[in-house]
């Protein structure tokens, strides 16, 4: 039926789908993307896109009046896990000390990439431990000037995890 000239009246709509009655009094079911409307003298104009759907006009969702958008706070953070058995696949040969440094290493590295991207959240997961790890994170974050410093969402994150928001202002 592909590219066969079909002439007929247009009976019902049914989602993407016409049913036609031919010139020769057949009912047949086409494809609305199969239709082509030849404008004819009397005949009114086929708007096809108006046929998409169960014949029912989609509205277009409204926009709420003073609506903002999304902040930048509101935007979903950067998350590093922090934790060694993520970062290397082995550790062997490694003193607690050698870890402890890579791991700092790597949490300066993050927030950098971050500071340079502007991304203005990131969320260091180090696990609850001894607590060491936190601790030196916490020193680490001092030594930037502005940044915002505080638990992440235990909700999300667990205990572990130390949220550092980066403001605008640092974005050079």
């Amino acid at each position: 039926m592909i590219d066969e000239l079909t002439e007929g009246e247009i009976l019902k709509v049914e989602g993407q789908t016409l049913r036609l009655r031919t010139q020769d009094g057949f009912e047949i079911e086409v494809p609305i993307s199969e239709v082509v409307h030849l404008p004819d003298t009397g005949a009114l104009p086929l708007d096809v896109p108006a046929f998409a759907g169960s014949g029912k006009e989609k509205e277009q969702p409204r926009k709420k009046k003073g609506m903002r958008p999304r902040k930048a706070r509101q935007n979903p953070p950067m998350v590093v896990d922090l934790h060694i058995e993520k970062l290397l696949a082995d550790t062997r040969g490694m003193t607690t000390f050698d870890i402890l440094n890579y791991q700092v290493d790597t949490a300066r590295g993050q927030l950098e990439f971050a500071m340079r991207k502007r991304i203005q959240r990131v969320v260091f997961i180090h696990g609850v431990g001894e607590g060491v790890l936190k601790q030196e994170l916490r020193t680490l974050f001092r030594r930037y000037e502005d940044l915002r410093v505080a638990d992440a969402d235990y909700r999300t994150y667990g205990l572990g995890a130390t949220e550092v928001y980066i403001p605008q202002s640092n974005f050079r």
